[in-house]
């Protein structure tokens, strides 16, 4: 099996996603960067996620040990599922952080070696493959 591989946020490893904040609260987030605190906005939110992360840390470890969360990056290749297929075995994908699926597995593969997939973060995969797996995706 592949090994689990720690991220690290870069340029082209991140998830896009849309808040909704208030007027008062966004006038705060641009005067701290026109003072020079933060780069922009968005280095603000990141070092807000950040530090509650952080101050939430003990928690977050011990849930993942609790609900066996692989921590990071975990992807799967062909032979990999081959390997499952052939062993006589059944995944349940669990992790925290990316999970993806290389293109090249074909929809009978993934369907007949995947149980259940729960990811918090994202799941990388073809459109063919996520639609095969909708019912199997927590």
């Amino acid at each position: 099996m592949a090994e689990i591989i720690r991220l690290r946020d870069k340029a082209g490893e991140t998830e896009k996603i849309t808040i909704n904040v208030g007027y008062v609260d966004l006038g705060h987030i641009d005067l701290l960067v026109q003072e020079g605190f933060y780069s922009n906005r968005s280095d603000f939110i990141r070092t807000a996620i950040r530090n509650q992360l952080s101050a939430h840390g003990e928690e977050v470890k011990k849930s993942i040990t609790r609900h066996t969360l692989e921590l990071g990056l975990r992807h799967y290749t062909r032979d990999d599922l081959e390997a499952v297929k052939a062993a006589g075995e059944k995944l349940h994908i669990k992790v925290l952080g990316l999970a993806s699926i290389a293109p090249d597995v074909p929809v009978a593969l993934a369907l007949g070696t995947i149980d259940s997939i729960t990811v918090l973060g994202a799941l990388h995969a073809s459109k063919e493959i996520k639609a095969a797996l909708v019912d199997r995706i927590f």
